[in-house]
C-alpha cells in the first residue's frame, strides 16, 4: 500500500517486531502468492519496510493473476521487489528460484463460494498442488501453506476455542463447504508432499483477519462494516449476529505468518488470532459503528444454503504463542487503525480525481 500514513508505517515496524527471527530471510529470497489481497499486501510492505531498514536486503517475488493490479496496489517499485502475474492452476514455468514460498493466494469470501464454488476448488487444490510441484523441484527452503479457521467446521464448542488438533465436521454435500474442505484438502497435500518428498512446509490457520486493503470482490460481513463505514449509508447487520468469531488485525496476522515461517516446526499448523479480539458479528458491527460515528440497520434475513453454517469460530493460539508470538492489536485498536488508513486512502483516490478532472 503506497502513500503510506503514519499509522500504517506505525504497524509495519511493529509487525516487524513482532515477526520473530525475521533476520534469517536477510540475503534470501520470498514468493508470496495472492500479494495484492488484505494479508499478501501487507506481507510485502513489511518485507519492503525490512529492507528500507536493513543494507542485506529480501528479495521478494509478489505474485497476482493481474499484473496491473500488482502495479496498481504496488505504486513504487523498489529493484528488490519483483511482479508475477501468473495463473497458479497451470504448470509454473518460473524463471527464477526462491528460498521461501508463502502461499496465500485463493478466493476466501462467500461470493465466489457461491457464484463458483468448483472454481474455487480448484483453484485452491491446483494451485497449491502446482506450487508444491515448484517448491520441489527447486529444492526450497520451507513451503508456507494459508490455510483456514474454517477447516474446523461447523460444529459449536461454546466453552473452549478450537486448538490445532481439533477436526470437526464439514457437511461434505454442501457446496458451502467448497472453500473449507479444498483448504483441508491442501494441507492433506502439504502433508504428502512432506512425507513423500520430503519437503519442508509448515501451515497456518488465520481466524477472521481484517485490514486496510480490500478486494473489490470481497463480501464478508467485516468487509461490509468496514465499507458502509466509510460511505453515506448506514451499517446494516442481516442476521440476529450471535456468531461468536476470533478476529485478528492484519498486522498481527502477518507477524504470525512470518513468525510460523522461521521458527514453526516441520509439518505442524499453527492458529493465528487474538484472545482480545473474540466477539460476535453483532457486537463487531457496534463497534465498527461507534468508532465511525454510524447507525446500525437491523434487517433480519431467512438463512440460505449458501451462508455459512458455523456459528462459533474461536481459535486458540497458545501453540503459536509457544513460539514468542503475541497479538499487539485489541478489536477497538485494529478497527481504528483500520478506518483511519482506509479513510485516508480514499481522499489520496479523491484528491487524485479532482486534479484529473481539473486538467482536462
Amino acid at each position: 500500500m503506497r502513500n503510506l500514513n503514519k499509522i500504517y508505517q506505525s504497524d509495519l515496524k511493529i509487525a516487524l517486531a513482532n515477526s520473530l527471527q525475521i533476520e534469517q530471510l536477510a540475503g534470501k529470497s520470498i514468493l508470496v502468492t495472492g500479494a495484492t489481497g488484505t494479508i499478501g499486501s501487507f506481507l510485502v510492505d513489511e518485507f519492503i519496510e525490512y529492507n528500507k531498514l536493513h543494507q542485506n536486503k529480501i528479495e521478494i517475488f509478489a505474485t497476482s493473476r493481474s499484473l496491473k493490479h500488482l502495479q496498481n496496489v504496488f505504486q513504487e517499485q523498489p529493484v528488490e521487489l519483483h511482479f508475477i502475474e501468473f495463473n497458479n492452476q497451470q504448470p509454473i514455468k518460473f524463471n527464477f528460484q526462491v528460498d521461501y514460498i508463502i502461499h496465500n493466494a485463493g478466493n476466501a469470501y462467500p461470493s465466489a463460494f457461491k457464484q463458483d464454488p468448483v472454481g474455487t476448488i480448484m483453484g485452491n487444490t491446483m494451485g497449491t498442488y502446482n506450487l508444491l510441484q515448484y517448491a520441489r523441484q527447486n529444492k526450497i527452503k520451507r513451503f508456507l501453506y494459508v490455510s483456514s479457521g474454517e477447516i474446523y467446521g461447523q460444529e459449536a464448542d461454546l466453552t473452549t476455542g478450537f486448538n490445532e488438533d481439533y477436526t470437526g465436521h464439514v457437511e461434505p454435500l454442501s457446496s458451502r463447504s467448497c472453500y473449507p474442505n479444498s483448504k483441508r484438502m491442501c494441507e492433506t497435500l502439504c502433508a504428502s508432499f512432506a512425507e513423500q518428498y520430503h519437503l519442508d512446509i509448515v501451515v497456518v490457520r488465520p481466524c477472521h483477519t481484517y485490514g486496510p486493503r480490500i478486494t473489490g470482490n470481497d463480501n464478508r460481513a467485516h468487509v461490509q462494516f468496514l465499507k458502509a463505514a466509510l460511505q453515506d449509508t448506514e451499517i446494516t447487520l442481516k442476521s440476529q449476529g450471535k456468531q461468536l468469531r476470533s478476529y485478528c488485525y492484519v498486522a498481527d496476522c502477518a507477524a504470525g505468518i512470518i513468525t510460523a515461517l522461521l521458527k514453526g516446526q516441520t509439518n505442524c499448523a499453527y492458529n493465528i488470532a487474538n484472545s482480545s479480539s473474540v466477539t460476535t458479528l453483532k457486537n463487531l458491527a457496534e463497534t465498527i459503528a461507534k468508532l465511525a460515528g454510524k447507525k446500525i440497520e437491523y434487517c433480519k434475513l431467512e438463512q440460505t444454503r449458501n451462508d455459512s453454517p458455523i456459528q462459533h469460530q474461536v481459535l486458540n493460539a497458545a501453540r503459536l504463542e509457544e513460539l514468542g508470538w503475541q497479538g499487539k492489536y485489541n478489536l477497538v485498536l485494529g478497527l481504528r487503525h483500520t478506518l483511519s488508513i482506509m479513510q485516508q486512502q480514499e481522499e489520496l483516490k479523491e484528491n487524485a480525481r479532482e486534479i484529473k478532472t481539473a486538467s482536462l
